[in-house]
């Protein structure tokens, strides 16, 4: 939500004013009741006479006894305001407080404004909470000195799972992913990019995360049917005794991925009642994609049948002419024509060869996959290399050390290696050097140069040694330099520095995704995990839920998944052409928060920027120009929240956004939604500001970076898990329970 739309949220502020207001004309009116009745009785109990003479006497002292109504309305006036405050509001804010220190773990000390008593027992409320404070930490240091090994045990399982190779994602049996790693990532990011270039498909702006995330379902990916007859063989086999049941099968996705998936069953800790081996209660599951492997298995199989079918035609017509030109009586014409055919026939058969050769090579040149490789690491391998090299020395020159790149290593090697030697045996080279810089910003590719001093050489000499064969050691390869570029999606030519008097040969490799490399997973944002932190990409207590047996309303809310979002906005009128500028959202998967799971995106408004907009979030004209349109964007949040509860800081204002853009998009977001704003009208009502600000100090969560979409999301949701225990200690247990709740709030007439 932009800072325009909280400003906007503010008139809703003065409940507290109205509510004074509403007391002192409370009491105001039932004091002169009180004296109306009181003069009403008085009057009755006069005689005429006395009703009379007493006529005589208030006719004229009317003025006074109406100046003495208002003299006393203005005391109630002065005085009820302040009597609330130190007897009414004092007390209730002082309770408020005394639950936030209760239900959550802010610390922060608390004061009140009411009298001596009420002061003294703020202090006493402090100083036990600092006593509890100090006996939770000595608990929770007893705890974590006892936990210490298992702590340890999970620590090296994640270890383990981040630098597997094989991508493995764990679910429960209800298909809910708790535990992937870092390949895993990367597969369902490939997946991701299929799909969105599959006919009619939306492009993917959010690197897979609509399709893998703490909580999420699996089920988009792999058909649950083939899920359940998986583990319905794995309950087989488990009923017949086998100790390391599995399952496998294939599957293609919606992009036309082919899968491999490897079924193992997680047992549950505890054992069966009548001593049977442990139920499961999730699973494992092991993927790999085989699409180019199975393309070119299909293509080889294409090659050779037609070499067969190609060759045994070609074969039949080189024996029946061979047998034709056996006969002596064969004319001139006839033996020419029937020698054409063999000509023919072997040059078919020897360009179906040549044609198998190439297309041998082809795949050599792609069969090895690409690796992360820190680019220090591949320059001090292929200085080993080249050392090899009678006669040639080599040294590294420049060398940035942060750049990790996604290499064959093995085929550049030999490239570097070959290069190198025909420079020493055809230029008499005698010293090489090797650098590797960053090719500028996006970091998307490296320059690898290697660098000689001496004679340089043709174009021409540069593409024949590019499309030759090379030769390293002693050995040849039946790949070229060629092969070697295409096979990384790079470049290679040749260049002199005539300054330096120096030439060099230049290969432009596609350097790894950093986080990838050095975590190896990362947020889709990639701003949420501290540096040097594993992010946290399982959570085992994911196996209690069972999503299939309640209703989403009767789910407690510390169990759902929620999407956590704000954006920032052209204005505060989403009905008057005002739009949304800026995407931020994080996930909250059974009760933590997951900074490492984002969606951050600036969209194109179509229009222009108000200044007075620009000075609040920052955002310019030069920064969205160029950006996504919010049709494109739409779809991608859309899927990032699917499956999963919406919260926001006023979502009204959010939300009207989104719905007046469903006729663009066709997308509904008909999940259920909550408001931080409302839940905190719930729990707080006696609180002077609802502000998001005013919020997070109050609940003790540290606000950083504000004004930025995710920014905000993130301090929303530390906000929105501070305030669940308070819920709960109100009854407010359920979601529907909070939606119910929040409606009853004033802010909740808010409209946009």
């Amino acid at each position: 939500m932009s800072e325009l739309a909280r400003n906007g949220a503010r008139h809703a502020g003065h409940k507290g004013a109205r509510s004074v207001a509403l007391a002192v004309a409370a009491v105001a009116g039932a004091l002169l009741l009180w004296l109306v009745a009181t003069a009403g009785m008085l009057w009755a109990t006069f005689e005429p006479a006395e009703r009379a003479q007493a006529a005589v006497l208030l006719a004229p002292r009317g003025a006074l006894v109406f100046f003495a109504v208002i003299v006393l309305l203005a005391a109630l006036a002065w005085a009820v305001p302040r009597a609330h405050r130190r007897w009414v509001a004092a007390p209730a804010q002082l309770l408020e407080d005394a639950q936030v220190l209760l239900a959550t773990d802010a610390r922060r000390e608390i004061t009140s404004t009411g009298d001596a008593a009420l002061k003294g027992l703020a202090d006493v409320i402090g100083r036990l909470a600092g006593q509890r404070d100090q006996l939770k930490a000595d608990i929770a240091q007893q705890v974590q000195a006892a936990s210490r090994d298992i702590e340890q045990e999970r620590n090296r399982l994640a270890a383990l799972m981040s630098e597997l190779t094989q991508a493995v994602v764990v679910c429960n049996l209800d298909g809910r992913i708790l535990l992937y790693n870092g390949s895993a990532r990367a597969q369902f990011r490939t997946l991701a990019l299929a799909q969105s270039q599959a006919p009619a498909a939306a492009p993917s702006l959010t690197g897979g995360a609509e399709l893998i995330g703490l909580g999420r379902a699996i089920y988009p990916v792999i058909d649950r049917r083939l899920l359940d007859h998986a583990l319905d063989k794995i309950a087989g086999q488990l009923r017949r005794g086998a100790a390391h049941p599995t399952a496998q099968f294939l599957t293609s996705t919606a992009g036309g991925q082919l899968l491999r998936v490897q079924v193992a069953p997680v047992h549950s800790v505890e054992p069966a009642a009548d001593g049977a081996a442990a139920p499961l209660n999730g699973y494992v599951l092991m993927l790999a994609n085989i699409t180019t492997e199975f393309e070119q298995a299909t293509a080889q199989d294409q090659l050779l049948l037609g070499l067969t079918e190609g060759s045994r035609a070609s074969l039949g017509n080189l024996s029946a002419a061979l047998e034709m030109l056996e006969y002596p009586d064969l004319d001139d014409a006839q033996r020419a024509r029937f020698q054409a055919v063999v000509h023919d026939e072997v040059t078919a058969m020897r360009q179906r060869l040549q044609g198998l050769a190439e297309r041998t090579t082809q795949g050599l040149a792609t069969r090895w996959p690409l690796e992360e490789m820190l680019g220090a690491d591949l320059v001090a391998a292929a200085l080993r290399r080249i050392e090899t090299v009678p006669g040639l020395r080599v040294a590294a020159a420049e060398l940035d050390p942060t750049l990790w790149l996604r290499v064959d290593s093995f085929s550049l090697l030999q490239a570097l290696a070959s290069l190198a030697g025909r420079l020493h045996d055809e230029y008499d080279i005698k010293l090489v050097q090797l650098r590797l810089g960053s090719a500028g910003a996006p970091l998307t590719h490296a320059h690898l140069d290697l660098v000689w001093t001496g004679q340089a050489m043709s174009t021409e000499t540069v593409m024949t040694w590019e499309n030759d064969a090379m030769q390293a050691g002693g050995e040849t390869s039946p790949l070229s330099v060629r092969d070697v570029v295409q096979r990384h999606g790079g470049e290679f030519w040749f260049e002199r520095e005539r300054v330096r008097h120096q030439a060099f040969f230049r290969f432009l490799l596609p350097t790894a995704d950093a986080q990838v490399a050095a975590a190896p997973v990362a947020g889709i944002a990639g701003t949420g995990t501290a540096p040097g932190a594993r992010p946290e990409y399982y959570d085992f207590d994911l196996f209690r839920t069972s999503d299939a047996s309640r209703a989403l309303d009767d789910r407690p809310l510390a169990e759902l998944s929620y999407t956590v979002f704000d954006t920032e906005t052209t204005g505060l009128e989403p009905s008057q052409g005002d739009e949304i500028i800026q995407f931020g959202a994080t996930r909250v998967v059974n009760g933590r928060l997951r900074r490492s799971e984002s969606f951050e995106q600036l969209v194109d408004p179509q229009r222009s920027l108000p200044a007075a907009g620009i000075a609040i979030h920052g955002i310019t004209p030069a920064m969205v120009a160029g950006q996504p349109t919010i049709a494109s964007v739409l779809p991608a949040f859309h899927a990032f929240a699917q499956d999963t509860v919406l919260v926001a800081h006023n979502a009204a204002f959010d939300m009207k956004f989104l719905q007046l853009k469903e006729g663009l998009t066709g997308l509904r977001f008909d999940q259920p939604v909550l408001d931080t704003l409302l839940l905190s009208a719930v729990v707080h009502p006696q609180q002077d500001s609802h502000a998001l600000e005013a919020i997070a100090q109050r609940l003790g969560v540290q606000v950083q970076g504000r004004h930025t979409a995710l920014a905000d999301a993130l301090v929303t949701a530390e906000v929105f898990l501070k305030l669940v225990p308070l819920l709960a200690a109100m009854g407010i247990v359920t979601l529907g329970q909070a939606r119910e709740a929040a409606q009853k709030t004033f802010y909740a007439r808010v409209t946009y």
